[in-house]
């Protein structure tokens, strides 16, 4: 069923988050080839598959997922309920405690909070979840926000690694973070 649930999200992929042209990304570099995921992960059916294939990706002593707000908040969300819903009546050890969103600045008010969701105890660990990897720098901002916290991140599971060189994935195993990714840009070209 995986590999239909695969081939599914990537036509999906190549027919609504794909583009190319001349565009300036958010790392600031330009490309010709853009990729938003949005258009899929904010679809019903294109949200269900993308969780349930990024739920086979987390490693299984994970407490929870997370990313940074907004590309991940589908992710998180979508992987949390995903996980409830296959492994609490098969293997309620494996599910999740939950999501957990990384803000890109601090709450402005109450408890200035960079991350929402459930409190976990203090070396919890948790799977970055991020829409499209270029550089890596956001994945490891929320990283490193959730390291601050005292979680224990080692894995970054993207949607599509664009593939600028071997940059993100350099960075990040200097940083002991294992990238993964469903697609790659090439896939979708």
């Amino acid at each position: 069923m995986s590999d239909q649930l695969r081939g599914d999200l990537l036509k999906m992929m190549k027919e609504k988050a794909y583009r190319k042209g001349e565009y300036k990304l958010s790392s600031g570099k330009s490309s010709e080839h853009y990729v938003n995921c949005k258009p899929v992960i904010l679809n019903g059916r294109g949200l269900w598959i993308t969780s349930h294939l990024l739920l086979k990706t987390i490693e299984h002593d994970a407490k929870a997922v997370a990313g940074l707000t907004l590309g991940a908040d589908p992710l998180v969300s979508g992987v949390a309920f995903a996980s409830f819903q296959f492994w609490n009546n098969t293997n309620p050890k494996f599910m999740i405690d939950g999501g957990l969103i990384v803000r890109k600045e601090p709450k402005g008010h109450g408890t200035q909070a960079w991350i929402e969701g459930p409190v976990l105890p203090e070396g919890s660990k948790v799977t970055v979840l991020e829409d499209v990897v270029t550089t890596g720098e956001s994945s490891l901002f929320a990283v490193e926000k959730l390291r601050d916290a005292g979680y224990i991140v080692e894995r970054v599971v993207c949607i599509v690694n664009r593939q600028e060189g071997n940059e993100a994935r350099e960075l990040m195993e200097s940083k002991g973070i294992r990238l993964i990714s469903l697609f790659k840009l090439e896939d979708l070209i």
